[in-house]
């Protein structure tokens, strides 16, 4: 067991949560600090792509209610930003000035929206989801707007378009890859949500170059797309995020697209731990850096975080696992997709269900599934327990892959 003292958590998202969480079920409640740079209690974020954006009326999704909190005796610092950390003295400073010492730091500062560098952020009618705030602000202009422009065809600009177009805007999409989420699918999965937006009456537009706007008054009222202006009345930005850490670098803790630390979570500073989106971490069996933007990850880190507080050691070895839902479709992926490998499409029950195994010689690496939930939980358990089945039998549409487990 570690040297007991305060455990300081920086960062109220999805992995600070799951700590607290953690923690409080460990019975070290009392010895917690759960600092939030925004004045909300920690929520759900998934939902503000989708549902939040789609109904006025909806509010956001506690992860707890204030009164569990007070009752597992964890300390919420909420509104009042770190702002540095003092390694030599263990103490983390507060935007309000109030210092906060530790025997453990945990940072979960996650990350945030890019943007486009040029692109003033005062803009009236630009926007970027990340936050609860965001999303509320997002949401008025959604039912202002009756045409939208999407700025990137990742997952949070495809979600974003989707729910746009279901409640019946106009929506562009401007991706400036040959194709849709290039860096996350494989090309037969990107092609399908490709066609199944562009069914859905969105106007999808690959590989072109955003290269200059105009700016009227304190609103965007162009953008040059492949040289020719192209009038915008709503611009949401889902160009991806960056990580947060500032508050790392400055304290002279090591990072590299994250915060460097090892598979026990621990930083450059062994009293300093860090997970969730801000971590870059040695994936298990290759060692190659990893930074995952994802609520498994997020989950899955937070139990190993538990264990590294309180002088256990569990390395991070869990398989990541992602979803999306962009308008008809669920996407679910388990493992992360090969650079070569041999691809199997499995035929789901419908023309818009199947899944798409990945093999590295017999080794399945990775299951991306569309509308096909069994598929997608047979395969992260199948990913667990390092069961492999031939080609030729998982991809048979007769034979559930829940029957191979």
């Amino acid at each position: 067991m570690t040297e007991p003292g305060p455990i300081v958590i920086v960062g109220g998202g999805h992995a600070g949560a799951q700590l607290c969480n953690a923690l409080a079920g460990a019975g070290l409640g009392a010895r917690v600090h759960l600092v939030c740079d925004e004045a909300e209690l920690p929520y759900q974020r998934p939902p503000l792509s989708k549902a939040f954006l789609k109904d006025a009326q909806q509010a956001v999704q506690l992860h707890r209610a204030e009164p569990w909190f007070a009752e597992a005796g964890i300390t919420l610092h909420r509104g009042d930003a770190a702002v540095a950390i003092d390694r030599a003295a263990h103490t983390v400073r507060l935007r309000s000035g109030a210092v906060l010492p530790y025997a453990q730091l945990v940072l979960a500062t996650g990350a945030v929206a890019r943007t486009l560098p040029a692109l003033p952020a005062t803009l009236a009618n630009v926007a970027a989801l990340r936050s609860a705030a965001d999303a509320l602000r997002l949401r008025g202009l959604l039912g202002a707007a009756q045409q939208v422009t999407v700025l990137g065809g990742g997952f949070i600009g495809l979600e974003i378009a989707a729910t746009a177009r279901a409640l019946g805007k106009q929506v562009t999409v401007l991706e400036s890859a040959p194709r849709l989420l290039s860096r996350s699918v494989s090309p037969e999965l990107a092609e399908h949500v490709l066609d199944t937006h562009r069914a859905s009456g969105i106007d999808l537009r690959l590989g072109v170059k955003v290269d200059d706007f105009a700016i009227v008054d304190d609103r965007l009222a162009s953008l040059n797309v492949d040289g020719q202006p192209q009038a915008v009345e709503l611009l949401v930005m889902g160009i991806g995020a960056a990580p947060r850490m500032q508050l790392a670098q400055e304290a002279g803790l090591a990072c590299d697209n994250g915060i460097v630390v090892d598979e026990a979570l621990r930083t450059s500073d062994p009293a300093i731990l860090a997970l969730g989106d801000c971590a870059s971490f040695p994936e298990h069996g290759s060692g190659r850096r990893l930074r995952l933007e994802s609520v498994q990850n997020a989950n899955d880190q937070a139990r190993t975080a538990l264990a590294t507080l309180t002088g256990q050691h569990e390395p991070y070895r869990a398989p990541p696992w992602f979803w999306s839902e962009q308008g008809s479709l669920r996407l679910q992926m388990a493992g992360l997709m090969p650079a070569d490998g041999v691809r199997h499409r499995r035929p789901g029950a419908t023309p818009a269900s199947f899944s798409i195994l990945h093999y590295v010689g017999d080794r399945l690496a990775c299951v991306e599934s569309v509308n096909a939930p069994l598929d997608h939980m047979a395969a992260r358990k199948l990913l667990e327990t390092g069961k492999s089945p031939a080609p030729a039998v998982a991809c048979d549409p007769a034979v559930a892959l829940k029957s191979l487990i």
